[in-house]
C-alpha cells in the first residue's frame, strides 16, 4: 500500500546481504524521508508539515524528496512491506493451504512490525482516518499491492493472475485489511491489531456465518 497493514516492514529489508550497497543507500534514504515526515507530523500535524520541512529534518533536497515519494501522502503510505511480504508468501510451502499460509504471514509481519515502533503504526492509520488526501492515494495505490497479490496467488493456486476469480480475491483481501486499519484507529487503537486481522481473515474465510 502501498501498504498491506499499517505496520512498518517488519523484515529490515536494509540489513539483508544480498541487496546491493545502492539498494541500501535508497532503502535508508526513503526510511530518514518517512523518519523525518512522522517526527514532524506529529509536533505540528499533517497539513502543516510541508516537503521543504521533511527535506530539512532529513539531510536531503527537497527534490530528493520527490523523487522517492511523488506526492506527501505516499511518504507516509509507502514502505518495504509489499515485497517482502509476497517473498515470504512464497517461501511457504506449496502444499499448506492458503488461508494457513495467509494467516501465518500476516501475524509473522504485524507481531514483528508493530512491535517495533508500535506508535508509527497508530500515527500511519490515524492519518487513514482523519486526512481524506491520505485515505484517497490509499485507495489509489491498492491496485499496485493487488497486482502483486496476484501474482502470489496465481504462483500457488495455478491459475492465471488476470482471471476475474483471482483478482476479486486479491483485492478482497487488500479491502479486508485496509478497513481493519480503519477500524483500529477509529476505535482508538484499543483492540490488538492482530486479533483484528485474525477476525478479518475469519470473515474472508467463512463468510458472516457465527
Amino acid at each position: 500500500m502501498s501498504s498491506m497493514t499499517a505496520a512498518p516492514s517488519p523484515f529490515s529489508p536494509a540489513d539483508r546481504p544480498q541487496l546491493g550497497l545502492r539498494e541500501r543507500k535508497k532503502i535508508k534514504t526513503r526510511e530518514a524521508i518517512r523518519t523525518a515526515t512522522y517526527a514532524l507530523v506529529e509536533e505540528q500535524g499533517y497539513d502543516a508539515t510541508t516537503i521543504e520541512q521533511i527535506a530539512e529534518r532529513a539531510e536531503v533536497s527537497p527534490s530528493t524528496v520527490f523523487r522517492y515519494f511523488p506526492t506527501k501522502e505516499d511518504i507516509v503510505l509507502t514502505d518495504e512491506f509489499d515485497p517482502i511480504i509476497m517473498e515470504e508468501l512464497r517461501e511457504r510451502p506449496a502444499d499448506e493451504p492458503w488461508m494457513t499460509t495467509l494467516r501465518y504471514v500476516m501475524q509473522k509481519a504485524i507481531r514483528l512490525g508493530i512491535k517495533e515502533d508500535p506508535e508509527v503504526a497508530r500515527l500511519r492509520t490515524h492519518l487513514m482516518v482523519q486526512v481524506p488526501a491520505v485515505r484517497s492515494r490509499m485507495m489509489e495505490s491498492m491496485s499496485v499491492t493487488g497486482s502483486m497479490l496476484c501474482q502470489a496467488i496465481a504462483e500457488r493456486t495455478g491459475r492465471d493472475p488476470g482471471s476475474l476469480e483471482v483478482r476479486v480475491y486479491a483485492m478482497a483481501i487488500i479491502g479486508g485489511l485496509m478497513e481493519t486499519s480503519l477500524y483500529w484507529a477509529e476505535n482508538g487503537h484499543q483492540d490488538e491489531f492482530k486479533d483484528l486481522v485474525d477476525r478479518t481473515l475469519d470473515v474472508l474465510e467463512h463468510g458472516l456465518s457465527d
